[in-house]
């Protein structure tokens, strides 16, 4: 069986009635819409936040959810999508997840629509429930989530990201999603107890850091994954290995690795010759030990909770997200 699916498996009922739900909370009266929709729903990734948020509510509950969690996995399934599509639209992506993207199918002013309307979706859903705790958790991530790509985007012409702005960069552009399923997950069974939401929201953050690392170290593998060796180098971004390196190396290097990145980075010899520098000079040795720290914090920050199937999902879900091939 599949990591995934082991994940998945205390939770396979709440995942399928999910299923169903996430469906109807992305309906509408216009057609195009419905097209569009669907062909989002079909090609659906591996949809981990949802499993985030059940398997949270179920291990700091002891095994029940309400349609609170449903919900709340509804809404950060639906903001997710939205910032998906809005994405490919500002990468000039054709491709998502080896199919064709929506701006590729429908143009760039359909999929900003089609985001927009998902974002709105997601709201409303909250509003609509009376869920202002679970809205207030989702408005604070998709505030984070915007001012982390800004942030990454204002480095990168500069190239001078010290390590501490880029853990604030990757903290708001990809550990705030699964910090917010985790207090999402808590917050639906529990909202009266900060101190357990708080506890997720960590767990879920940490997770995030872990994630967004992991993801750094493929730009330096030859696995068989969705993205090309060298692709962070070829689009100027400043990732882990990248900035440990950087900050290690004498002046000369120093500028040869910068002219590399900013000048050459489309020239295949030198971006291989940046990655072997990279490797060489312990960049991935040294991000590897920092995953492993957020890994460790994330996995202490559950020990008190008692043994289930649900806790030992979510252990097996931090180790699948360090050890993953893609």
């Amino acid at each position: 069986m599949k990591i995934t699916e082991q994940i998945k498996q205390p939770i396979l009922a709440e995942m399928e009635l999910f299923e169903k739900k996430f469906h109807e909370a992305m309906s509408s009266k216009v057609a195009l819409l419905n097209r569009i929709t669907y062909y989002i729903v079909n090609r659906k990734g591996k949809q981990m936040r949802p499993m985030f948020v059940f398997l949270t509510a179920k291990m700091v509950s002891g095994s029940t959810v309400n349609e609170r969690t449903y919900r709340g996995a509804s809404v950060i399934e639906l903001i997710h999508t939205a910032t998906l599509v809005h994405d490919d639209v500002v990468d000039d992506s054709n491709r998502r997840r080896g199919f064709f993207s929506i701006n590729a199918l429908w143009k760039n002013k359909i999929a900003v629509l089609v985001g927009d309307y998902l974002l709105s979706k997601g709201l409303l859903l909250s509003i609509d429930n009376g869920d202002f705790d679970l809205l207030k958790i989702i408005s604070v991530a998709v505030r984070e989530m915007s001012e982390g790509e800004l942030l990454q985007i204002e480095k990168a012409r500069r190239l001078d990201i010290t390590e501490d702005v880029y853990y604030e960069i990757i903290r708001q552009k990809t550990a705030t999603l699964i910090a917010a399923c985790c207090s999402l997950g808590a917050c639906s069974v529990a909202p009266d107890d900060s101190e357990i939401i708080e506890r997720m929201r960590k767990f879920g953050e940490l997770i995030g850091m872990a994630f967004q690392i992991k993801d750094d170290l493929f730009d330096y593998t030859d696995d068989a994954i969705g993205k090309p060796t060298g692709i962070d180098i070829k689009e100027q971004k400043m990732t882990l290995p990248l900035i440990y390196v950087l900050n290690h190396c004498t002046p000369k290097e120093k500028n040869w690795l910068i002219n590399s990145i900013k000048n050459h980075n489309k020239d295949k010899k030198r971006v291989k010759e940046v990655i072997a520098f990279v490797k060489n000079n312990n960049g991935l040795t040294y991000a590897e030990e920092k995953m492993m720290e957020f890994q460790k914090e994330a996995l202490q920050l559950i020990q008190d909770f008692p043994s289930s199937s649900y806790k030992d999902a979510l252990t097996l879900m931090v180790n699948y997200v360090i050890e993953r091939k893609k």
